[in-house]
């Protein structure tokens, strides 16, 4: 009798699994931020085929399915996979091979840094990015004597954190021909005592990058694997890099398909010949790994180094009203030929007067309630006349939060308190749409997309800095932050469909944490590991 029971409970068993759904992997006991329409929270879903098969309560998802891998992440966190929507992963790849200047507070310790890297690197260029003059003590810009008097006979370029001033010694403005006379539309050759400086603005800074040996495949290759490791560990699966070549898109396609690099990226077109022959010309084009749609133009410099355009001259620089870097004319010719190709435009501006023109642009060629999603990158300082225009056409503003807890320290005095009130407005660009993707703009910014998320939500540095936050009421609310990092950047760049949240048939991308990152303490936001990240329903990051 106890043999016909077992024999009989075994059978009922093997019934029940055999009536099992097979899928391949089953995540259970968890929190799991979905970021559907509803913002719903759910214990439990699972993966077929790389993508969301279903979802619901741990029970529900045991009752129905069987799994070749489950997972518990009991008491555990679990959103989509963070997607940062403006960055340069390229360059960051690449930059981590050149000297690391970010958060040095002078210029001899600059000096030491690079000296470091020259004894390390004894042949070549001494290239570096990441100083910021506004953290020194004097705020003033360095001259190239500081670096002869280091590097007498070795060029030297080392970038500004934002990458619109360069850096330069006397050797490699010789190499690049350089003289007090020498002019160029879009950028500017700072003087001192009627000879360069040293300092190089915008377009400016290609007079001296344009000579130096472009990185070759390997270097390329290395660069970008260490950057998709990196990004993975903070949480970031999916990325939009601001601005590439023909050359390094086919690298990416080709690494992609290789599956070498398993990073989707959302490739953004620099508006060279070949990226218009080669893409443009025959229309955007989009797989689960990489999208092609998007042309990246530049309208205006930098705040930090005074190359934003403005309408008025800078508070703290008067007769200086910055510059455009790309003639107004051209930059409507490349949006009619986007238009026409039906490709979407992301256009940097950062200054009122910048922002105005795109925005007049648009008008221009854009109907009102359109869904081409052109962007507006950074709209860091808008006129209070034309923050409607971004509602009217549909214009996407792509902020970057922490822009505004970098330049907080000394934005009213570049450009006074009046103008202050249109600047780094998330809230008030998000309530013209009813949507905002937010990213980083790495390496200008840290990788970190919880950094982007502490900033959007607090308006503080990591010290709490200011107590009741910068320009508070402009600050999103988490679940909006959550959002611009997910669904809304996905949203930005044609994406929703695939990716951006866990629902059926969307992409198994997703992020673990072991603190919740919408109820957790507001200080330990920015603070807080990522425990694992899954690209596909693989793990492609643990801590």
């Amino acid at each position: 009798m106890i043999r016909k029971i077992a024999l009989l409970s075994l059978i009922i068993i093997t019934g029940c699994q055999m009536n099992k759904e097979q899928v391949d992997i089953m995540v259970k006991d968890a929190t799991v931020y979905t970021v559907d329409a509803t913002f719903s929270v759910v214990e439990a879903f699972v993966v077929k085929n790389g993508r969301i098969h279903d979802r619901g309560s741990s029970a529900d998802m045991e009752k129905k399915y069987k799994a070749d891998s489950v997972v518990s992440f009991k008491n555990q966190f679990v959103y989509p996979g963070w997607n940062d929507a403006h960055c340069h992963f390229v360059g960051y790849g690449l930059s981590l091979n050149q000297v690391n200047l970010v958060g040095t507070g002078s210029v001899q310790e600059i000096l030491e840094r690079s000296r470091m890297y020259a004894q390390n690197n004894p042949d070549g260029w001494i290239t570096g990015r990441g100083w910021d003059q506004n953290d020194w003590e004097s705020n003033e810009f360095p001259d190239r004597y500081d670096l002869d008097k280091e590097f007498p006979d070795r060029p030297v370029l080392l970038n500004r954190i934002d990458g619109h001033a360069g850096w330069a010694n006397s050797k490699a403005l010789e190499m690049a021909g350089i003289t007090a006379s020498t002019k160029i539309d879009g950028g500017d050759i700072l003087l001192k005592n009627g000879k360069p400086s040293g300092i190089l603005i915008d377009n400016a800074i290609g007079l001296v990058g344009n000579i130096i040996r472009e990185p070759g495949r390997e270097e390329l290759i290395s660069g970008i694997k260490k950057a998709a490791l990196n990004c993975f560990a903070v949480g970031l699966t999916s990325v939009s890099d601001a601005g590439l070549s023909t050359e390094v898109i086919q690298l990416i396609d080709s690494l992609q398909q290789s599956q070498e690099l398993k990073m989707r990226v959302n490739a953004w077109l620099d508006p060279s010949e070949s990226n218009f022959k080669t893409y443009v010309e025959n229309g955007p084009v989009q797989n689960d790994m990489l999208t092609i749609g998007t042309l990246k133009i530049y309208a205006d410099g930098a705040l930090g180094s005074r190359g934003a355009r403005m309408i008025e001259p800078y508070s703290d620089d008067p007769g200086n009203r910055g510059l455009f870097i790309t003639d107004p004319g051209l930059l409507e010719e490349y949006c009619k030929k986007s238009l026409d190709y039906n490709y979407q435009v992301a256009v940097h501006c950062i200054g009122d007067a910048a922002n105005r023109k795109m925005l007049e642009i648009f008008s221009k060629l854009l109907d009102e309630g359109n869904d081409k999603r052109w962007r507006i990158e950074h709209a860091q300082i808008i006129h209070p006349d034309d923050f409607h225009l971004f509602g009217k056409y549909n214009v996407v503003p792509s902020v970057q939060s922490t822009h505004a807890t970098s330049d907080m320290y000394w934005a009213e005095e570049r450009i006074g308190r009046k103008r202050l009130a249109g600047a780094y407005s998330y809230k008030t660009l998000l309530d013209q749409m009813g949507w905002i993707p937010n990213g980083s703009d790495f390496p200008v910014e840290h990788i970190n997309p919880l950094y982007g998320f502490y900033a959007a939500v607090s308006r503080k540095d990591h010290n709490g800095f200011p107590k009741d936050g910068f320009i508070k009421s402009e600050a999103l609310s988490r679940e909006e932050a959550l959002k611009a990092m997910t669904i809304w950047a996905a949203k930005a760049a044609f994406e929703e469909d695939f990716k951006g949240s866990l629902e059926k048939g969307k992409l198994a991308d997703f992020v673990v944490t072991n603190e919740d990152i919408m109820t957790v303490e507001e200080h330990k936001l920015h603070s807080i590991e990522v425990e694992q990240t899954y690209s596909g329903g693989e793990l492609v990051y643990a801590r």
